[in-house]
């Protein structure tokens, strides 16, 4: 239950996971459009998309989706980290699905609530 990322930000490759309902729709549309070699393919078979294309796409979900807020292609690694993080997810394991080599990095990416914070009970009243 992952996908590997060739070629991601920084030029690294890594792996994130693959959520249940993800294969789902993945396996419907690789049914519907059977790409050759990409699971997304550009105009020409065989093309990958590029990421200007991806990032087209996902501006015009937003638009589509009404979301007024400013946000960027970017903003779903920081949404992905955050969504873990609030879930219980170690910060080291983030971190390595993110593919940060600094555990600082990942920190910038996981904007935690106070809220979630004040749930916290010191070990000394557990």
């Amino acid at each position: 239950m992952m996908i590997r990322i060739d070629d991601g930000k920084g030029h690294k490759d890594r792996y994130t996971l693959l959520g249940k309902r993800t294969l789902k729709v993945l396996r419907e549309y690789w049914k519907k459009y059977r790409p050759a070699k990409w699971l997304f393919e550009g105009r020409e078979p065989g093309k990958r998309y590029s990421s200007r294309t991806a990032e087209e796409v996902f501006e015009q979900a937003v638009k589509r989706a009404g979301i007024k807020k400013p946000v960027t292609f970017h903003t779903l690694r920081h949404s992905f980290a955050t969504h873990l993080l609030e879930s219980g997810v170690d910060i080291r394991y983030i971190q390595n699905l993110l593919g940060h080599s600094s555990i600082k990095t990942t920190e910038l990416y996981t904007q935690v609530t106070t809220q979630k914070i004040e749930r916290i009970k010191s070990p000394i009243d557990l």
